[in-house]
């Protein structure tokens, strides 16, 4: 059970996929934003305070890390967590990257890295 209140924003382009984060992560009580475009993301990272990011490496045509820098300056303590489906090696340590995830997972490993990374997020306020 989620205990910090943490507000969680899921980037993925794949409906079901960001419907089944949204449900599962609301199960656990956190607030969920959704953003199915990085131009989405870039207008809730503006407008709403955002302690974890699930955000995927492909959204649409675009890098999902093109929604970086934004984050960094927006949203200094949010922990970023990239989702990949692709079958190469984890990509490599990124400023400002806390965890990776590689698509499919499992639920509880999904629940598992954003508990950790909201109580990164809410220590680093």
């Amino acid at each position: 059970m989620n205990e910090t209140g943490a507000t969680v924003l899921v980037v993925e382009d794949d409906p079901s996929l960001r419907m089944l984060c949204r449900v599962n992560l609301e199960l656990e009580q956190y607030r969920v934003l959704e953003a199915e475009t990085v131009a989405r993301a870039e207008e809730l990272v503006g407008s709403e305070p955002v302690d974890v990011v699930l955000l995927d490496l492909h959204v649409g045509n675009r890098d999902g890390r093109e929604l970086l820098p934004l984050l960094h300056r927006r949203r200094p303590g949010a922990a970023v967590c990239l989702l990949s489906g692709t079958s190469e090696v984890d990509p490599p340590p990124m400023e400002g990257v806390h965890a990776f995830i590689r698509k499919p997972f499992e639920l509880d490993d999904l629940t598992g890295t954003v508990r950790r990374l909201a109580s990164q997020a809410t220590s680093m306020l």
